[in-house]
């Protein structure tokens, strides 16, 4: 397994969902020091394997309209987005809710756990999709305890964000024109 990926490296990113390949992508290596920091920019190819549950971008072949920096931490059971449109203007952050990223020789696999919060510019927070866990779990797409951690995280993040704790904070200033892609 890799220990850390070099600076300006392509990482393959694949979704894993009942232990086969769902998608995958490749995302440019930014830092992988604590955190693995990547950046999947717009236009970005997609590929959909053939699996048992159809994936709701599998009519896509290509990320379109934004470029995202992502980071991830080992053990978090989510990773935090931060969305720019394609002229590189900052949209918001973002939490994706995700089993905890496991490192392979070329990348990471994740599986998305559906539940995400949005972060506007001027941090106030929403949760998003909150209606899609129970579908998902009665239709088998996530496990019960899959469920009883995300929940267990969110309301982790929840609290972090309303006392202002952001631990990405120190990539508020990252841009795509930076030159770090």
């Amino acid at each position: 397994m890799a220990e850390g990926f070099a600076t300006g490296s392509s990482i393959r990113v694949r979704e894993v969902l009942h232990g086969a390949e769902w998608a995958s992508w490749d995302e440019r290596v930014i830092s992988d020091d604590a955190i693995l920091v990547s950046v999947k920019a717009d236009g970005t190819p997609m590929s959909f394997p053939e699996h048992p549950v159809p994936h709701p971008w599998g009519h896509l072949d290509a990320w379109r309209g934004t470029t995202v920096l992502k980071l991830r931490r080992d053990g978090d059971w989510y990773s935090v987005w931060r969305f720019f449109d394609a002229e590189g203007a900052f949209l918001s952050w973002y939490v994706n809710f995700e089993t905890p990223y496991v490192r392979t020789d070329d990348g990471v696999d994740v599986n998305d756990l559906q539940l995400d919060i949005v972060i506007d510019p001027d941090g106030g927070w929403r949760w998003k999709d909150v209606q899609d866990l129970a579908p998902s779990l009665a239709s088998g797409r996530i496990t019960q305890d899959e469920l009883l951690a995300v929940l267990a995280e969110a309301a982790h993040v929840a609290e972090l964000l309303d006392r202002g704790d952001r631990w990405w904070a120190p990539w508020d200033d990252w841009s795509p024109q930076d030159g770090r892609i």
